[in-house]
């Protein structure tokens, strides 16, 4: 499944917290939660600032906050929690389905967020994030391959017996023959689930690993 490695700038969209990044371009936000709620949304962010205490003013003074509370603060960091209606960055997230991962940064009105889905439901996300004129760039993609997803449920037992066995020792342990009796078929049945359940995996290794 497609791993992509985003940036979106929620500043030129209604995102309030994008907006409150740019006011202050060094500080680093890391959003360790995010929960939509019928008054809005609920987040936990990680703040790493010089600059702690104007930033809990401009929460405290903004119209937009609904609430908040300051978990903890030190010289170099604000651990905030608040709620802030919810924005066309997280609405185009939720349009097309896509789990987020956590943590998300945001700095300087870019967020920078790693997204794990079908080609379809990426090309949703990114669609809706044209339509909503919020700009994106893709940093990185990658292909990853879930074993139950790659394998059928029977390549997936023929790989794990074939392993448990020593089939893939050198020198074997186990013959071609002995995993066709454990599996009850003749040799060329199992010979033709081995090679099926070996070329998904090496077609998947150089997909994977392909530049």
């Amino acid at each position: 499944m497609p791993r992509v490695q985003l940036r979106v700038n929620g500043a030129p969209a209604e995102d309030w917290l994008a907006d409150v990044s740019t006011e202050f371009p060094d500080a680093e936000f890391r959003i360790l939660a995010t929960q939509p709620t019928d008054d809005g949304l609920l987040e936990i962010a990680e703040v790493t600032t010089l600059e702690g205490d104007p930033l809990v003013r401009h929460f405290e003074d903004a119209s937009e906050v609904r609430s908040y509370e300051v978990i903890h603060t030190d010289e170099q960091m604000v651990l905030i929690q608040f709620m802030i209606p919810i924005s066309e960055t997280y609405n185009a997230l939720i349009a097309s389905g896509i789990p987020l991962r956590y943590p998300v940064l945001l700095q300087d009105g870019w967020f920078s967020k790693e997204v794990t889905a079908s080609q379809e439901r990426l090309g949703e996300y990114t669609d809706e994030l044209a339509a909503t004129g919020i700009p994106y760039q893709v940093e990185s993609l990658t292909q990853s391959h879930n074993s139950s997803e790659l394998l059928t449920e029977r390549q997936w037992e023929f790989v794990t017996e074939a392993v448990e066995r020593g089939f893939y020792n050198t020198p074997r342990d186990c013959t071609l023959t002995e995993l066709a009796e454990a599996f009850d078929i003749n040799i060329s049945a199992m010979s033709r689930l081995r090679h099926r359940a070996e070329s998904r995996i090496i077609t998947g290794f150089v997909a994977e690993a392909a530049p």
